[in-house]
């Protein structure tokens, strides 16, 4: 006879559902037909859901740095790589056009957009104090490698 095992509680809820969310928005822009450029809306969407990611990295690193210091040399390297692709989201937005229909893509010598624009920006500086605060210009333009160690 087998007995049944008792449900383990998901102790990860709204990470599962993030990455759903990001897994059924992937599925839409694949289907067949016309897919359209993303506009400004979709990645600040995206740029959001990064640098939380990013500060979520940060915590998790500094938490196993003590008990486990190749794991948190790892998440480290995780939070670099993932401010890097938060940092090229937020260059894009400014490089795609404004809703206006008589402006042209924003040049980055120009001041942002304002509100609600200007807070990717507001954002981006936020995280940015993170990554300066425990990463050096050399880590943030080393090539990326892999390796397991096992």
């Amino acid at each position: 006879m087998i007995h049944p095992r008792p449900s383990v509680p998901d102790s990860h809820p709204y990470l599962r559902a993030a990455t759903a969310g990001v897994r059924h928005h992937t599925r839409a822009l694949t289907r067949p037909g016309p897919a359209g450029p993303p506009d400004r809306a979709h990645l600040d969407a995206l740029h959001t859901h990064l640098t939380e990611l990013h500060r979520l990295l940060d915590q998790l690193a500094e938490a196993a740095r003590p008990p486990h210091p190749a794991a948190g040399r790892h998440l480290a390297t995780a939070h670099t790589r993932l401010w890097q692709a938060a940092s090229d989201i937020h260059a894009a937005f400014h490089l795609l056009p404004t809703a206006q229909k008589d402006s042209v893509a924003c040049r980055p010598e120009q001041l942002p957009d304002g509100p609600p624009f200007l807070t990717i920006c507001q954002r981006h500086l936020a995280a940015g104090h993170i990554v300066r605060r425990k990463t050096t210009p050399t880590d943030l333009r080393a090539p990326h490698t892999t390796s397991c160690v096992r």
